[in-house]
């Protein structure tokens, strides 16, 4: 009895072994988001205010609602994160997904904060921004 091969099953093997791999680094990243939270706020809102991306009155506000944010990523949902994101999906092929939901914050929500007088940049230059501290971080 012969078998017949299944031509698109190797195909489909190896799709899901690149989204099982995926999943396994944007966990990882989420966890490492949540555990280095403190010091990752710290240096982001820092390097925010030295690029000029943010002018504040209330650094110590901003990154506190930073350490919120950090630490909630892990208790949002796909679609949720994915909603966020969705605006600047396209900026930058293959984006740290963290940091093109930390710059669309930017651009969307953290405008409206109370302690924030004006934030400056285009979203490339922010999602860059927000990338290299990211990187540094979440690399180590």
């Amino acid at each position: 009895m012969s078998r017949n091969p299944n031509p698109y099953r190797v195909d489909a093997q190896t799709s899901n072994s690149i989204d099982r791999k995926r999943e396994q680094e944007r966990r990882h990243m989420l966890h490492a988001a949540f555990k280095n939270s403190d010091e990752l706020a710290a240096r982001l809102v820092q390097r925010l205010l030295d690029k000029h991306i943010i002018e504040t009155n209330s650094e110590s506000s901003i990154r506190e609602v930073f350490v919120k944010i950090l630490r909630g990523l892990q208790d949002l949902d796909e679609h949720e994160f994915n909603f966020k994101i969705a605006p600047v999906r396209g900026l930058i092929p293959n984006a740290n997904l963290i940091s093109l939901y930390l710059a669309q914050y930017i651009i969307e929500d953290l405008i409206n904060h109370r302690d924030i007088e004006d934030i400056f940049g285009d979203e490339s230059e922010i999602y860059q921004v927000v990338d290299s501290i990211m990187n540094s971080l979440l690399l180590q």
